[in-house]
């Protein structure tokens, strides 16, 4: 009997390597290799046939991805209409990746987290810049020709604090620009009074993808050269990663007051910040307004915290080819990359969706206020 088992990936941001489906409980399929390089581990593919069925599917090389502590306690995402998507019984067992569900339709989507498709990110765009506080430029084009777009978002002509968020560097890290429609979405919001108060004192220069090439490939860390974009901001290239050179040609001539890079972390279960102490340049003030920043976002989230994160670098040890180090030596402001788990929040968990695109939003459009507050303390530099 032919199996009625059918596994595809060819679509935006899809990625799998089918080895073997004649049986639903004996599903093994491997995940591929970014674009051009030996990193792995995004996933997302769509199951036919299943309904009804105790399907199983095995990834073989699931230890072979950059981070396998990201499959411990781990749960898949799936969905049957890419919209609404929840987690599913997962395991990480001798070093394979398995997960086992019984679909109830007979088409269902699985993925490592909720994707946020090209299209979407479009649309995105279009819709911002239908707003009158918006303008979008054309940064430049990526090496496959997509566009590098930047939103400018504020209500003032005179002087102003420059406010740069950018998301996706690493194109598998999709919580990154669900985070950033958030934001836009509060931001836009003409009853709030913070978002109102920082639209009059503030421009927000938001770049919601940094990386279309590498989403649209299915990748998880680079572009579609084979770049780490967050391992190029000393010394950017056209040829290699002609996102970062845009965007760092676009902040000289605006200046940058406060910077915040939008990333996932695939092995720690949290939400929280890593700032500039190893920078050279890191001082009292700098120091400062990073502590009032993680106290006012603890005050107002119960979705972030800080006593999980990275180890600080040392004084004067910090790597600069990173956006938020690089971007904090070279304008002497605050500047933080986010991280948000690919898992749950261990601190506030949700058995069914886990950490999902509605939560991410929620803690987009919630970072206002610690920017708000910061922006408002003496600690921020006097405009020239």
């Amino acid at each position: 009997m032919t199996s009625r088992i059918k596994i595809s990936s060819a679509f935006d941001g899809g990625n799998i390597s089918v080895i073997e489906a004649s049986e639903p409980d004996n599903i093994r399929v491997k995940i591929p290799n970014d674009t051009n390089s030996k990193f792995l581990q995004w996933f997302y593919f769509r199951l036919q046939g299943g309904m009804g069925e105790q399907c199983v599917i095995q990834f073989e090389n699931a230890s072979d991805a950059a981070y396998p502590d990201g499959w411990v306690d781990y749960q898949a995402v799936a969905s049957y209409d890419r919209e609404y998507w929840f987690r599913v019984p997962t395991e990480y067992v001798d070093g394979k990746l398995v997960i086992s569900h019984q679909p109830e339709q007979d088409s269902v989507y699985y993925a490592y987290f909720a994707p946020y498709s090209y299209e979407r990110h479009l649309d995105m765009i279009s819709w911002a810049a239908s707003h009158d506080d918006c303008i979008t430029d054309h940064l430049g084009e990526t090496a496959e020709g997509r566009d590098i777009t930047l939103l400018e978002v504020s209500q003032t002509q005179g002087l102003a604090k420059n406010i740069w968020i950018i998301a996706r560097q690493h194109p598998g890290e999709t919580m990154a620009e669900w985070f950033v429609e958030g934001l836009l979405e509060r931001l836009f919001d003409e009853s709030h009074p913070v978002s109102r108060s920082l639209l009059n004192q503030c421009r927000f220069y938001i770049v919601p993808n940094m990386n279309p090439d590498g989403a649209v490939h299915g990748n998880l860390r680079v572009n579609s050269k084979g770049v780490n974009l967050n391992r190029e901001w000393k010394n950017p290239t056209q040829e290699f990663s002609p996102e970062v050179l845009a965007v760092q040609k676009k902040m000289a001539e605006t200046g940058v007051d406060m910077f915040l890079d939008i990333h996932g972390d695939e092995a720690l279960p949290v939400n929280f910040v890593d700032g500039c102490q190893g920078v050279p340049s890191f001082d009292a003030r700098m120091e400062a307004m990073e502590t009032l920043f993680k106290d006012m976002f603890v005050a107002v989230s119960p979705d972030f915290q800080t006593k999980i994160g990275y180890t600080p670098d040392q004084f004067g040890e910090a790597n600069l080819t990173v956006a938020t180090k690089w971007v904090g030596e070279t304008y002497n402001c605050l500047s933080f990359t986010l991280e948000m788990p690919f898992k749950d929040n261990q601190n506030l968990p949700d058995e069914i969706v886990g950490w999902s695109p509605e939560r991410a939003k929620i803690l987009g459009a919630d970072i206002l206020y610690p920017i708000y507050q910061v922006i408002m303390s003496p600690h921020m530099k006097v405009d020239d």
